[in-house]
């Protein structure tokens, strides 16, 4: 049994679809890919169980087949390899040789029989979403995930999926995002939560992706097609906690500052701080804000000023540097909004400008007490 095959168009599967796989898997035949052989049309799958991906490669054959070939060591193969036409070439012995242009290269492969068996979406509704609005949604949410394995429900986002909207919600308890699509529809109200690991490897495929992603969803189970991939995953058990409870309604003091200068300053001042707390300090008074940072264990402390449009009572309040700068990292607008009530209670941030009509982004982080 053989195949013909583009080395750039699998090369750039298999490394997609490696990411998939745990570096050390309990479950050994996990550590290859499967390959399904249907005359024209080569199908590929790889998994830990709780995510699997699959790839439709194109190739030439008038043969079918399964087979399970070792993913580590064909990846690093292929990729060493120049741009060519590559066969893959099975025998009987229970070894397969890969033949380039210059050189062939044997692999034991093994029977297709043990690899675990694709799960049945069953009972499932779907939706279509712009592959860069999704992009966006997961980009503007999973840095805010928790990593508490007691809190498991923590760990993914949040998707709530409503006739009136979709919500994308993560949080670790210090630290929540909920980015909203008012110009997007889903055919009833559900909300699951999915994990961090397919997200991330959903997130980098689709980066720019211009066409729909079709998602379909059940209550154990989400998979998300688009171009010739599919990749699915199940759901994280559990109930989210009651986000809504911890938003605040009215945050009078609003502070307008320019994004990146406000985070070009926090990343210098963060330099300064403790590096248990990363706790920096907001000084404002009147149109002035004043960030400063000091580590008394190193006798080090630094401060800047900047300028600001601010409506409220001047107040100091406390934060942690790490958790602002990948909140202002994670924006695209020219200029966001703080919203604050007390040094006690949590700030609202949001983006002022740059959004599309239907999209709304909140950012919420908790402050720190200031000595």
């Amino acid at each position: 049994m053989q195949l013909l095959v583009s080395s750039d168009e699998l090369i750039k599967n298999l490394q997609a679809l490696k990411n998939v796989i745990n570096n050390n898997n309990t479950v050994p035949v996990l550590d290859n890919f499967l390959f399904e052989l249907h005359q024209n049309t080569l199908k590929i799958t790889a998994s830990d169980l709780e995510t699997t991906m699959t790839a439709i490669v194109p190739v030439e054959s008038s043969e079918e087949g399964s087979f399970l070939l070792p993913a580590r060591m064909l990846v690093d193969t292929i990729k060493a390899l120049p741009v060519q036409p590559l066969t893959f070439m099975f025998k009987e012995d229970g070894t397969m040789d890969l033949i380039s242009e210059t050189g062939k290269y044997s692999f034991a492969y093994s029977d297709a029989e043990d690899y675990p068996n694709p799960v049945e979406m069953d009972e499932s509704e779907n939706l279509n979403m712009p592959g860069s609005i999704l992009a966006d949604a997961i980009s503007k949410t999973i840095f805010a995930t928790g990593t508490d394995d007691l809190r498991p429900t923590m760990t993914g986002v949040l998707f709530e999926f409503s006739p009136e909207g979709l919500n994308f919600v993560a949080t670790d308890a210090h630290k929540l995002v909920k980015y909203e699509r008012r110009d997007m529809k889903a055919p009833s109200e559900i909300d699951f939560i999915v994990p961090k690991k397919p997200l991330q490897i959903l997130k980098n495929h689709i980066a720019g992706f211009d066409d729909d992603v079709n998602i379909t969803y059940n209550d154990r189970n989400v998979k998300f097609t688009f171009d010739n991939i599919q990749l699915l995953s199940r759901l994280i058990n559990g109930k989210y906690p009651n986000y809504g409870a911890v938003i605040p309604n009215e945050n009078p003091n609003v502070m307008v500052i320019d994004r990146q200068n406000l985070l070009n300053v926090v990343k210098r001042i963060d330099i300064f701080a403790s590096k248990a707390t990363h706790l920096i300090r907001f000084d404002i008074i009147g149109s002035e804000l004043k960030v400063s940072a000091e580590d008394l264990d190193f006798s080090s402390k630094a401060e800047e000023r900047m300028t600001c449009n601010y409506v409220g009572e001047d107040m100091a309040i406390g934060f942690n540097s790490k958790f602002l700068i990948e909140m202002l990292a994670n924006l695209d607008s020219d200029e966001i909004s703080i919203n604050m009530s007390l040094p006690s209670k949590a700030a609202l941030i949001h983006p002022v400008d740059g959004l599309e009509e239907g999209e709304f982004v909140t950012m919420l982080v908790m402050p720190l007490r200031l000595a």
